[in-house]
């Protein structure tokens, strides 16, 4: 007789169930604050006791790291992967300030976890989400200073001004924004052009 083979529902891997947790802390941060949140609110989100959570991380300050992290991960990503490109300093400010705005679209809670609440990690954490940060400052600053060199950009400009303000313009963009009324698209094209037509004068 031949093998009738059966088909079951395989179980979340360990890691989806990790991501559904950490989604659930970014929101549950993002809308409440660090401060404001407890572990039983995410627990509440998931519909799992609060000792279960646990498992995955060992305190809301190491939730509030990983969701930090990854919110600074995936900007940092998206700006390597621009510094690498052959295209001239202006193009490639603009992918970046496009690629800096757009996660908001899908990954509002991280992002908005990462800008305001990670001034709220213990030292050593704060550190570790602060040199990512800075990386991406760095690659701002680069771009900025190839405009510069190759008189795209003003001369009289201070780079590393400059990249505060760019950053500074872009980093507000989740507190205004309404998807109901703005296309977030048009949004960072925008403000690419501002930031262009800025440092061009």
């Amino acid at each position: 007789m031949a093998h009738q083979e059966t088909t079951t529902a395989r179980p979340p891997t360990r890691q989806k169930k990790r991501d559904k947790v950490i989604d659930a802390a970014a929101r549950v941060f993002a809308e409440r604050g660090y401060h404001g949140a407890s572990t039983q609110d995410i627990a509440d989100l998931l519909g799992m006791r609060q000792a279960s959570l646990y498992y995955y991380f060992a305190s809301k300050e190491a939730a509030l790291e990983e969701v930090c992290a990854v919110g600074a991960t995936g900007f940092l990503e998206n700006a390597e992967d621009i510094a690498k490109r052959d295209i001239a300093p202006d193009v490639k400010l603009r992918a970046l300030c496009v690629a800096h705005t757009m996660p908001i679209e899908n990954r509002a809670d991280y992002v908005k976890t990462f800008l305001h609440e990670r001034k709220w990690l213990p030292t050593e954490s704060r550190r570790r989400v602060g040199r990512m940060s800075r990386r991406i400052e760095a690659i701002f600053e680069r771009v900025i200073r190839d405009g510069i060199r190759n008189k795209v950009f003003r001369n009289d400009l201070k780079p590393r001004l400059a990249v505060l303000g760019v950053l500074g313009m872009l980093n507000a963009v989740p507190e205004w924004f309404d998807t109901e009324k703005q296309s977030l698209s048009d949004v960072a094209e925008n403000l690419a052009d501002l930031a262009i037509a800025g440092l061009r004068g």
